[in-house]
């Protein structure tokens, strides 16, 4: 693998715990490759419920944030940026409405601010969500419009971050966590295998890692949820589309050099 020494990947995720969910492998591998590693997080999931009590005077998106800050570490995260809007809640639900949400920002603005985090750092690449939002939620598809506009100031190569439906439905079928929440908000999910450019993989010790990150978001993730026996089976790849300043395909960056398993993701 080749070394990413001096390179600067900024990672633009809609809530805490998507991070190491869609990208856990991605930003440990980037970490471990030499890549400085930048994380901005767009809301503070206000509207996840707690599975687990929360301490006196806690508030939902206070534990959130220190589960967050747990998992950064875990993936070699060399800064954590928040950008403090309201998580928007599901499809037709009233937290569409709150002035802060996320989905109601402008979207030129928001893309703005990530653009300025992005020049600040010098990044040269930046992972945001696909057009459909992965799951067609609300604040995922704002995190696209942001990090599409911010990559479309700044130059900045761009991927798009989705899942392999045909790959899960093989493999993992009802056993990763975007099952789950594509269900509840009565939607589809991710992309065919054709349609994917970049498939990132992870050895024993990644997969350890990128699960270790996900359970660190404990109020929100049960052990039962991501056992160990079929963790592989279910998030052993992250998908990415090409994306902005590609030339229409992803080719010739970061995540290229990590090593491109696209051609094995459909079959393992």
């Amino acid at each position: 693998m080749h070394t990413l020494s001096g390179q600067t990947v900024l990672a633009l995720h809609a809530h805490p715990d998507d991070e190491s969910i869609f990208t856990g492998l991605t930003l440990r591998r980037l970490a471990d490759a030499g890549a400085r590693v930048v994380l901005v997080m767009a809301t503070g999931g206000d509207l996840g419920e707690s599975r687990l009590p929360l301490e006196p005077g806690e508030t939902v998106p206070d534990r959130r944030r220190r589960e967050l800050t747990d998992a950064a570490a875990l993936l070699g995260v060399h800064r954590l940026v928040l950008l403090g809007h309201r998580d928007s809640g599901l499809p037709g639900g009233p937290g569409l409405r709150h002035p802060r949400a996320l989905a109601a920002a402008d979207p030129v603005a928001l893309g703005r601010a990530v653009a300025e985090i992005v020049d600040a750092e010098g990044a040269g690449t930046v992972l945001h969500d696909d057009d459909a939002g992965i799951y067609g939620h609300p604040d995922h598809r704002a995190a696209h419009a942001a990090g599409a506009i911010a990559c479309s100031l700044t130059g900045a190569h761009g991927y798009r971050m989705t899942v392999d439906r045909e790959h899960l439905a093989l493999a993992a079928r009802d056993r990763h966590l975007v099952h789950g929440a594509a269900h509840a908000a009565g939607v589809g999910y991710g992309r065919v295998t054709a349609e994917i450019a970049v498939a990132v993989g992870g050895g024993p010790a990644e997969l350890a890692v990128k699960r270790a990150a996900m359970l660190a978001h404990a109020s929100q993730i049960a052990p039962d949820a991501v056992d160990e026996a079929g963790f592989a089976a279910a998030y052993g790849y992250e998908w990415f589309l090409p994306g902005e300043n590609t030339g229409g395909r992803a080719r010739g960056g970061v995540l290229e050099a990590l090593g491109n398993a696209h051609l094995l993701a459909g079959t393992r």
